[in-house]
């Protein structure tokens, strides 16, 4: 079942714009195409609409938020 951009909102809200709903009906497409999985292709499709396929954030921490065990302060 190819899918059309009309197609976006009913499986992710994140597909608010033109552009997004292009690009989840294309990703969604190809992966179809080329695995033949329909949940596959969802799933691909709205990690690349949310912009999470090949992105991880990594969260900093600060001197203060790690835990220094020579510490007498962590004794207490």
């Amino acid at each position: 079942m190819p899918w059309s951009p009309s197609d976006a909102p009913k499986h992710t809200k994140k597909a608010n714009t033109p552009k997004k709903k292009r690009q989840f009906s294309d990703v969604a497409n190809s992966v179809l195409a080329s695995t033949g999985d329909e949940g596959r292709a969802i799933r691909e499709a709205n990690a690349a609409v949310a912009g999470t396929a090949h992105r991880w954030k990594r969260k900093k921490y600060s001197e203060s938020n790690t835990y220094n065990w020579r510490s007498r302060e962590n004794l207490r």
